[in-house]
Parts: C-alpha cells; structure tokens; sequence
C-alpha cells in the first residue's frame, strides 16, 4: 500500500471535542459535548453520546444501544441511518463519523493524469486536483473539459461522504457494448474544506488504468473496489 493507513487507538476510544446533535422528525434526540469516538470497524469511530445527554425515551428504541460497561459504559449508540440527521457543531455530516486521525487535502497538481478501461481513454490532463485521504489511494480530479463523455452514461446513484458531502452526478462508461457501472462521479457542492474539487470529475483507481506522468499505475485494492461509495 503506497498511502497512509488509518489510525486506531490502543483502547478504541477517544473523547470528542465537539458539540453533536441528532434530529429525528425535526425532534431532538441528544445535544452533547461529552460524546466519545468508539471504533468498532477499523476504518472509521462511531459516535457514543452519555446517557444524561440523551432526550426523552430516545435511549430505549430499538435503533439505540446502550453500553453498560467498558470504556463507553454510560453511553448509547444510535444507528446512522435511523437519524434523520446529525451535526458536529452546526455542520451536517454524512454517513458516518469523522475520524479524528484521518487528513483529507485538496491539492493543485502539473502532474500529466490519464484515464483508460479496457484501452479506450476516459480522460486526460496536464492539471488535475489531488484529493489524499488518508486510508484510501489519492483521488485525481478533472476538469470537465478533460473528460471524453462521449464513452460515459449518467447515473442515478447518490452517495455521500462525511468529508466531502453529497455527489451531485455519477457516470458509467460505455466500451465496447460493455457498460461499466459507476466509475466516476462530481461534487458540484462540496464540503467547504473541499471546495477545490467543485464541479471535476473523479474516477475509481480500483476500476481503471490510471498513468501518472505516463507511467502506469498498479490498480489499489480497497473496500470500495467492488462496490460504488465516493
């Protein structure tokens, strides 16, 4: 792996320095500035939110877990998508939980990028966005006047990413009679942090052959190799 992995700590468990709110029907279910990170997964926290922090019979729903020992002992976990929505201050986060140990830059690149499947190219640029995540391989992000839409088809997925937002568009490419799902997809509003990335378009490495100033690139392998989440 040529990336940075992420981190997780020795006892799994880490306090959040943040408010955090969760709304369910436009109703309150907790508001707290005690919650902990508890990593259960390797790749990413969840939030634990202290019983006292929590409103109304919230903590007693089926979508609630209450942990009674160990280091969260205490506090309860809610399931993401049972939550309407969640907010680390007054910012809405998606799908997940920030981790506190991952980086996610955005950064201007002369490097020469082209994109190929099965040897038909996709796109090609002498400047492209770099976006370095950490845990997962660097994402190369293109002008729109860059790509060759004639090999790709719209999509009707949406995805969305705790660091990045809501995609607005996704593409399929088309080769040879073969339609390969989801390959790339575009923010046009994303995270303020990312602002850099509006509007480009970004391919999976996973699927693709990926040159980088003409030397090829080997295909990372990641969770999302078989399945489309930006």
């Amino acid at each position: 792996m040529s990336y940075p992995g992420l981190v997780v700590p020795e006892d799994g468990v880490a306090p959040v320095p943040r408010r955090l709110r969760g709304f369910l029907d436009n109703e309150l279910v907790f508001d707290t500035t005690r919650a902990l990170y508890v990593w259960e997964v390797p790749y990413y926290p969840q939030y634990n939110v202290p019983l006292e922090d929590v409103r109304g019979d919230f903590a007693e729903r089926q979508f609630a877990t209450v942990y009674r020992e160990g280091p969260a002992a205490g506090t309860v976990h809610f399931k993401w998508k049972e939550l309407d929505a969640w907010f680390e201050e007054d910012e809405q986060v998606f799908v997940h939980a920030r981790n506190p140990y991952a980086r996610v830059d955005a950064l201007r690149s002369s490097r020469h990028l082209r994109v190929e499947r099965d040897g038909v190219v996709l796109a090609e640029a002498d400047a492209v966005v770099i976006v370095f995540e950490t845990g997962l391989p660097p994402r190369h992000y293109f002008e729109r006047t860059a790509v060759r839409f004639e090999h790709l088809e719209p999509s009707e997925l949406v995805t969305e990413c705790p660091y990045k937002g809501r995609t607005s568009e996704w593409w399929s490419a088309r080769i040879g009679g073969e339609l390969h799902a989801d390959l790339a997809w575009s923010y046009d509003f994303p995270t303020r942090q990312l602002l850099p990335i509006a509007g480009l378009v970004a391919f999976f490495d996973e699927r693709v052959d990926t040159f980088v100033d003409g030397q090829p690139q080997e295909r990372p392998v990641t969770p999302f190799s078989e399945r489309p989440d930006a």
